[in-house]
């Protein structure tokens, strides 16, 4: 008979596995297929999650197996070895105390400390050393769900592999004790996460989070976010779900939200809501941004001045890239549009722009009229948003400047107010 305590797992050095990809593999004895992997059980010890025992199913109605993970001699990916001398002794289902990562923590939610949604978990990395397996991270990134879909090889594709440096995971260190009196843990994983995790959620991901929440949970996530970052996720959200959480919030925070959009955004959001509680929400508003949004809403005047900002970056022909830079974070603040900076002189009248990217590529030392673009492409503040749309679509512009019969620059016209909001021209 073999000596099973005196042989270890076989392994590369600090191998690492995905759960998604050892779910399902065959379980071996004696060159003989037992079952396969249904689960694996852990032993939640916050540091790292040490995994105990394997919970395999077997065909033809046998009874399920739970493997201790001191019977396994072989892993890897579709395959894995065990030694035990009476197979039966093993039958059974996990016990009341089992935690379990398929069927309790795969595909749960990810609260904060204050029970607020962050991510949802896709995969859970996991590693061996000294022949034990440890979960050591959860992972929440869209490359971990086109794993889970099994298209790994898509990820390959879409994600450089200094993307994939970058996936959302999450170490398990950050994940709070799990419950060890439950058969079946039902709850969402609970981490000790403070509460700007959220600020570093991209605007239209944080929406799909929203959308997937009740409203009392979508509220309390919302009132978390800076006033920027909240008026932009607001964007992106479902209008059925902007309307319901609208409604759920105090009338100032909407005020808020709403001062922070331009005149088409606003009309974007003000659109979905009741025409009284739009009435009522405008009275707040500054009367030139009424003025506008009624203009789109009433789809009247239809000029690209009511879609323009004012929230731009102007800057002086006479001062060098290293300048640009120092006082670009500052400049930026609260601005709409960003990776354009206007060049203008004394009395604003538009001399050229600059990308961000070609200020970042130059000489520190060299100036900006050296660097900027002299032919520039604007509108007027009466031109229509179909010949705005025509530009946008013939120079793939992020911005186009509006400038009035002297050259003076009066706004700038985002890409998205044209192109992507619900209150579209009609020609």
């Amino acid at each position: 008979m073999i000596n099973s305590s005196a042989m270890p797992v076989k392994k590369k050095p600090d191998e690492v596995f995905f759960l998604s990809e050892v779910l399902g593999s065959r379980v071996m004895l004696h060159g003989k297929k037992i079952g396969k992997l249904a689960d694996l059980q852990i032993n939640d010890n916050v540091k790292l999650a040490e995994v105990t025992s394997l919970y395999v199913t077997r065909p033809f109605g046998n009874k399920s197996l739970v493997i201790p993970w001191d019977k396994v001699r072989f892993m890897e990916v579709n395959e894995i070895i065990i030694e035990v001398s009476d197979l039966e002794k093993y039958a059974g289902e996990p016990g009341g105390g089992a935690i379990l990562l398929k069927d309790q923590i795969l595909d749960k939610k990810v609260l904060d400390m204050e029970d607020r949604e962050v991510e949802v978990v896709y995969d859970m990395k996991m590693f061996l050393k000294n022949g034990k397996l440890y979960v050591s991270e959860v992972d929440t990134s869209r490359a971990g769900l086109l794993r889970r879909m099994g298209l790994r090889w898509l990820t390959n594709i879409l994600y450089s592999p200094s993307d994939r440096t970058k996936e959302l995971t999450i170490p398990w260190t950050y994940v709070q004790p799990l419950p060890s009196n439950l058969s079946t843990f039902r709850g969402n994983i609970k981490l000790n996460v403070l509460k700007e995790k959220l600020s570093e959620i991209p605007p239209v991901d944080l929406a799909d989070i929203l959308e997937e929440l009740d409203n009392e949970q979508r509220v309390k996530i919302f009132n978390e976010l800076d006033t920027e970052h909240a008026s932009d996720t607001l964007e992106e959200i479902d209008p059925n779900v902007q309307r319901a959480l609208i409604a759920s919030l105090k009338r100032e925070k909407v005020i808020q939200l709403i001062n922070q959009m331009t005149p088409a955004q606003a009309a974007d959001i003000l659109a979905v809501l009741p025409m009284k509680e739009a009435e009522t929400l405008m009275k707040s508003l500054n009367p030139e941004m009424v003025r506008k949004v009624k203009s789109i809403m009433g789809k009247h005047e239809e000029t690209v001045f009511n879609y323009a900002t004012s929230k731009f970056l102007k800057i002086s022909p006479d001062i060098t890239a290293e300048q640009a830079l120092t006082d670009y974070p500052k400049m930026a603040k609260d601005k709409d549009v960003i990776m354009y900076l206007y060049v203008t002189d004394k009395d604003d009248r538009l001399m050229g722009v600059v990308d961000l990217r070609e200020i970042l590529k130059a000489d520190e030392k060299a100036l900006i009229k050296d660097i900027m673009t002299t032919l520039v492409i604007s509108v007027k503040p009466k031109s229509t948003l179909k010949e705005a749309s025509d530009l946008f679509e013939r120079y793939e512009f992020r911005a186009i400047p509006v400038v009035d019969d002297n050259d003076k620059i009066v706004g700038v016209l985002p890409y998205r107010d044209v192109m992507r909001l619900t209150h579209q021209f009609v020609e």
